[in-house]
């Protein structure tokens, strides 16, 4: 069975923790246990898409959408999209530097990733989740 989630959020700090919570909770909701480590990581991969957004996302964008989408073999799909054009990339973070190492997080975490493009709408960031 297939389960597909989708909810938009304002393009605010705040934001990503309700993200977090929501999927966590469809996830839940959907079957996916607490002591399982595919939870927890599709969190962590919603939390550092969406923070990619708010950091990054274009000025005038007042919201951002996230889906979360729990597939039959107990995977999930988490995509965080928005309106900006450019396509996010790995980049060298410096030892002192607090920020650049998101997409590292995404890149170790998930099974798969990449950047759909939506034409003149943005784009969308995908992360997959294999089950426990």
């Amino acid at each position: 069975m297939l389960r597909r989630n989708s909810f938009r959020l304002p393009r605010h700090p705040a934001s990503v923790g309700l993200a977090r919570r929501r999927v966590r909770d469809h996830l839940a909701d959907w079957g996916h246990g607490p002591d399982g480590s595919s939870l927890a990581d599709a969190v962590l991969l919603v939390s550092e898409l969406a923070t990619n957004v708010v950091r990054h996302g274009p000025l005038l964008e007042r919201e951002f959408e996230v889906a979360v989408t729990a597939l039959a073999d107990g995977s999930c799909l988490i995509e965080v999209s928005d309106e900006g054009g450019p396509a996010p990339r790995l980049r060298a973070a410096g030892q002192f530097e607090e920020t650049g190492r998101g997409l590292h997080v995404v890149e170790n975490v998930a099974a798969a990733w990449g950047v759909w493009s939506r034409g003149g709408h943005g784009k969308t960031v995908w992360a997959l989740v294999t089950a426990d």
